[in-house]
């Protein structure tokens, strides 16, 4: 994939980062553990299946509404599945945790005066229990779910309203995200710099092939001190 490099990221040309959080800020490994483990565990148990019948079948249906609003929507699961998604995502909090060297980062853009400000897909209720445990709002300037908007991050709509809501100079504008489908669509809206990460679940092995320019440690992007 692309490299970075000091040109890419001229942080004097750059106003305001806006950071997904799932797979960018924190660790994928958590929501990797719940969607594909813990969900179908307890699913199948609810319903006399199997773990792998029960991960077929709700993998069936994610992957009909992938990237929409509703493949989203906690509330969704929880009415698909007859169980507490919420209570899910809690269980699992000791799993939340920053990617590396996330928090400098986030300190080191506040204290330059950039904007920061987290955009996510994540239901807002995640966002709650995740925030929770690793303060992420409180380093950033603001926090936008999709569902506040009615559209997902993958749609146009999404980026007309964060804009509505927060102007920003697409042109002075970094998007970190772990997700290439998203970072086409800020593409296509005009953002110009467009990051991604290489290893959003610390527990597998680094992404290799991207079509953007990826990262690991967020130090990366950072200057030589």
């Amino acid at each position: 994939e692309p490299a970075i490099t000091d040109h890419m990221i001229d942080w004097d040309h750059i106003d305001t980062v806006l950071l997904d959080m799932d797979g960018t800020l924190l660790d994928l490994h958590y929501d990797n553990t719940l969607w594909n483990e813990l969900l179908p565990a307890r699913y199948g148990a609810a319903h006399d299946l199997s773990e792998d019948a029960a991960r077929t079948h709700l993998f069936s249906h994610m992957h009909q509404h992938y990237g929409t609003l509703t493949f989203y929507c906690l509330d969704h699961w929880a009415e698909f599945t007859g169980l507490d998604i919420v209570g899910l995502h809690e269980e699992l909090v000791a799993l939340v945790r920053y990617r590396p060297s996330a928090e400098h980062f986030l300190d080191w853009i506040r204290a330059r005066g950039k904007r920061a400000l987290l955009v996510t897909n994540a239901h807002r209720d995640s966002l709650r229990v995740k925030n929770a445990h690793a303060a992420v709002v409180d380093r950033l300037d603001a926090d936008v779910s999709c569902h506040d908007y009615g559209a997902p991050k993958e749609s146009q709509d999404f980026w007309d309203a964060l804009m509505a809501e927060h102007p920003f100079d697409p042109a002075r504008t970094l998007l970190i995200d772990d997700n290439a489908n998203v970072l086409q669509a800020a593409g296509e809206y005009g953002i110009r710099y467009l990051l991604t990460v290489a290893q959003p679940d610390l527990g597998r092995p680094a992404r290799d092939g991207l079509d953007y320019p990826a990262f690991n440690d967020f130090r990366e992007l950072l200057p030589a001190e």
